[in-house]
């Protein structure tokens, strides 16, 4: 997706009117993030990783968002939503519970570990989870459907789209603070906006966002 947006890297505004001082620091500290679990043990980070890496297959060329690591953080954390849905555990004891779920049924289905499996195998699994078709005792009467949709996917999602790497694909400019948008309606574009090239223009694209600050 990096082709759609030439030349373009957010953290190019870190020194311009785009970001303010509590922004620079919160990127920052994500760009800093430990790449190894505090949260989980060590069987729950691979289960984790493979599990990332099926939800958000990432390119190669570049180094990779760690959204097991940014998962792991808010765990460790025990930063919540706000809300959670009334039939799902408390944010801990789901993920605990659904990556061992997760990881019992390769192991009595193939006879190894989640994060052992080839991708088909993995995604096979993954579909059956989000189908509600795993029901092993390890869930404890947890819906796997129910933990797929509410915790699983969007906890990755979400997280692989808070990294500065996922912003450059699709020319966000991170945090709007403290200088905002100005041109609000449809196919304008702010200076300090990345420019998104459209076939035959990839090198204007690129002249523009090689300025965008």
């Amino acid at each position: 997706m990096t082709a759609r947006y030439p030349g373009y890297d957010v953290l190019g505004k870190r020194h311009t009117p785009s970001w303010n001082e509590q922004t620079r620091r919160v990127i920052d500290r994500r760009l800093a993030m430990p790449r190894e679990p505090r949260f989980l043990f060590e069987g729950e980070w691979r289960t984790l990783e493979a599990v990332c890496s099926r939800i958000v297959p990432q390119p190669n060329g570049r180094a990779p968002v760690p959204i097991a690591a940014m998962v792991d953080e808010k765990l460790f954390e025990n930063r919540g939503d706000g809300y959670r849905d009334y039939r799902l555990p408390p944010m801990h004891e789901a993920w605990r519970r659904g990556l061992a779920a997760i990881d019992a049924e390769a192991r009595r289905r193939h006879g190894i570990g989640f994060d052992a499996l080839d991708g088909a195998e993995q995604d096979a699994l993954l579909q059956a989870a989000q189908d509600g078709r795993l029901s092993g005792a390890e869930w404890e009467g947890m819906d796997s459907a129910l933990f797929f949709a509410k915790r699983l996917l969007p906890d990755i999602v979400m997280a692989y789209y808070a990294h500065p790497t996922a912003w450059n694909e699709i020319g966000f400019g991170g945090p709007a603070s403290p200088r905002g948008y100005v041109r609000m309606n449809f196919d304008r574009r702010d200076p300090w906006e990345a420019a998104e090239a459209a076939p035959g223009s990839e090198a204007e694209a690129a002249g523009k966002n090689a300025r965008v600050g």
